[in-house]
């Protein structure tokens, strides 16, 4: 199984993915992780990634275009069975959804941040939401690990 992971805060989620369950898996070659800084896919000068939601809204959202890049450039290199966005609205993290996604060979795995992505992110790119529960983090990342450790 191949995980990668899209992060505004990669080195959040590096140690957690070395460790434990997870290194064990990754040294019998059950999995392997893929982490990747959206920030080395924008373009600008100062590497930004958020901006204002598209259509006009309070708070600052992750922007389509470094993700969109990110992700095209992640399905040039293999199919993809899911692209899961971290987010609180989302569908509730079970053991079920876990015994799911276990049976997939590919994942992309999208960390919320902010006041979460752009609309046009969900409506285009995502093929899932997954809450790992109703409560505030600091983003995705964490989150991520959860659904990547079941």
């Amino acid at each position: 199984m191949q995980i990668d992971i899209i992060t505004v805060l990669p080195e959040m989620i590096e140690g957690a993915l070395n460790c434990s369950i997870l290194k064990r898996a990754q040294e019998k070659g059950l999995v392997q992780f893929g982490l990747h800084n959206l920030r080395d896919y924008t373009l600008d000068k100062h590497r930004r990634v958020d901006d204002y939601p598209f259509g006009g809204e309070a708070g600052m959202v992750l922007q389509i275009e470094p993700i969109d890049r990110c992700i095209s450039h992640l399905k040039s290199q293999r199919d993809y069975d899911e692209v899961i966005f971290t987010t609180p609205d989302g569908e509730q993290f079970t053991q079920k959804t876990a015994n799911e996604l276990s049976l997939l060979k590919n994942l992309i795995i999208l960390c919320g941040h902010y006041k979460g992505v752009d609309y046009r992110v969900r409506e285009h790119l995502i093929t899932r939401e997954i809450s790992i529960g109703d409560f505030v983090l600091t983003g995705g990342e964490l989150a991520a690990a959860m659904i990547a450790d079941a």
